[in-house]
């Protein structure tokens, strides 16, 4: 066996390990990607090569915490790609609430998938906030965050931010909704209980239904394309009808999700059933 075959064999045994230890789908992402990732942690921790890092893990199982951290990084913070939630303020989740305030069940619900530690939840939960004012408490609103990363998805629960997190927000929006204690901001209960945070794997997962909004940004990215096609159906499907779908500003829709859904505003990413 040559040199390339024998890391090949190792990058395979490596990714065994992954999958069984973390339950991360390894198969589904680019290995682009993924190698990208893993790398990251080898130069961390001296490996030279898929092997040397094999030995750390089996050594220090402390190492899978650091490793399911650079696997599922995402640079977030509040309001992200302003003129998404602009059109979501301002068109988007006006029409849902229209569509609810004649109607006798006034469940909102919305699905941010791949939440990390939650800021685009409850981003949406301030601009539900402020649309709706003192009728906020009369609408049974459900937001759900769900990521395979525990460790944010515990920040999620807790809703505490760093200033970092919420570079760019108004102070007003700041004062209103947060507050300041040892040096971390604090989402508002009132908020905190509109939001619900699990954990869900998107591709083996169960399947989930019943939503008005979906959020999923910037996470297909990196998985292969058939996957890609297959996770678009599952948000498809589980969207109410004229429930609508927002995507990352690089991803575009592949399969037949790209004949099913319609666009709304196709610039932004955003779409309707």
């Amino acid at each position: 066996m040559n040199e390339t075959e024998v890391e090949d064999e190792n990058y395979s045994s490596l990714k065994s390990l992954i999958n069984k230890n973390l339950g991360f789908h390894c198969d589904q992402y680019k290995d682009t990607h993924f190698k990208r990732r893993i790398a990251v942690r080898m130069r961390a921790t001296n490996s030279r090569d898929y092997s040397e890092y094999i030995k750390v893990l089996k050594d220090n199982p402390d190492e899978y915490r650091n490793l399911m951290k650079t696997l599922t990084v995402n640079v977030t913070n509040f309001f992200r790609n302003p003129d998404s939630y602009q059109i979501v303020e301002n068109d988007v989740l006006p029409d849902i609430i229209k569509s609810k305030s004649n109607s006798s069940n006034k469940s909102i619900r919305i699905w941010s998938a791949g939440c990390s530690i939650g800021v685009e939840a409850y981003s949406l939960a301030i601009i539900l906030h402020q649309l709706l004012k003192n009728e906020f408490k009369k609408y049974r609103i459900n937001i759900i965050g769900t990521d395979i990363d525990n460790e944010a998805l515990s920040r999620a629960k807790e809703g505490k931010y760093t200033e970092t997190e919420l570079k760019g927000v108004d102070d007003k929006i700041i004062d209103k909704y947060f507050e300041k204690k040892d040096g971390w901001y604090f989402i508002s209960d009132e908020l905190k209980k509109v939001a619900n945070f699990k954990w869900h794997d998107l591709i083996a997962g169960k399947k989930m239904s019943g939503f008005d909004l979906i959020f999923c940004r910037n996470v297909t990215i990196y998985f292969e394309k058939d996957l890609q096609e297959k996770l678009y159906m599952n948000f498809y499907n589980a969207l109410n009808q004229g429930g609508y779908f927002v995507m990352g500003k690089t991803e575009t829709l592949v399969g037949e999700s790209q004949n099913l859904f319609k666009p709304y505003n196709s610039r932004e990413r955003i779409y309707y059933k």
